[in-house]
């Protein structure tokens, strides 16, 4: 049996404490896969190191390092739940304790990838939008521009309430969305592909701004690297 993942860089797999692939840098998409014996541990995440985002301007080294933190318990909440489901299918006990799990395990894996799409989609310095790119002119396209987009997400980022804000491709209509979910699980379109992910819960802000969410949207806007972006959005026209 061979598991496939699908990530937003290309990451490292662990199975028994040993690495099975490698590769994050500057990757903005990959695709890993493992081949599994019958009855072996199914394959478990590691959680990627984005200290080299320490330093980026308007976060402060304590809000990023407690970031990772809760990042990387998403990650060992999710490696819990991907061995313990398997030992309960195994175990033939898919009793309401299995059934309670299943339900959580998309929340605790969305935390952990929206989180890797969130950080990998940052640079120190920021990298400005090419207006020439295929990014900016399907903005214009079905926005009236990137200026009209930005307007936009920001808005959605500044309705009250946690969440995420996450800019998105739709491949089978072929055109972009600016959606809010307010869990990591909840209000995702099926079938998109995420482009740009803004984290708006409040330890995405707090320590540095306090309650001044819109003080933290400018701040976030002058790192995203949309090169990593645009990227993606190329890999998902091109798969669309």
């Amino acid at each position: 049996m061979e598991r496939n993942i699908r990530n937003p860089q290309r990451r490292r797999f662990i199975r028994d404490g040993g690495v099975a692939a490698a590769g994050l840098a500057g990757a903005a998409l990959g695709v890993a896969a493992e081949a599994q014996t019958p009855g072996a541990a199914p394959a478990l995440y590691q959680p990627q190191n984005f200290d080299r985002l320490l330093g980026v301007a308007g976060f402060s080294d304590q809000l990023l390092k407690n970031h990772f933190t809760l990042y990387q318990g998403y990650v060992t909440q999710t490696n819990r739940y991907v061995t313990a489901l398997a030992e309960m299918v195994a175990a033939g006990k898919t009793g309401p304790e299995y059934a309670e799990m299943k339900r959580r395990f998309g929340w605790e894996f969305n935390g952990m990838r929206l989180h890797e799409y969130y950080f990998d989609g940052m640079i120190r310095g920021g990298k400005a939008l090419a207006p020439e790119s295929s990014l900016a002119k399907k903005m214009e396209a079905d926005f009236g521009g990137a200026s009209a987009w930005e307007k936009d997400f920001k808005a959605t980022g500044a309705m009250r309430g946690i969440g995420w804000v996450i800019l998105c491709y739709d491949s089978w209509a072929k055109r972009l969305f600016n959606i809010w979910t307010n869990e990591h699980d909840v209000g995702h379109l099926a079938g998109v592909e995420p482009l740009l992910i803004m984290d708006v819960f409040e330890h995405a802000f707090m320590i540095d701004y306090g309650l001044r969410k819109a003080d933290y949207i400018e701040a976030y806007f002058k790192a995203i690297d949309w090169t990593t972006i645009v990227t993606r959005f190329a890999a998902a026209e091109k798969a669309g």
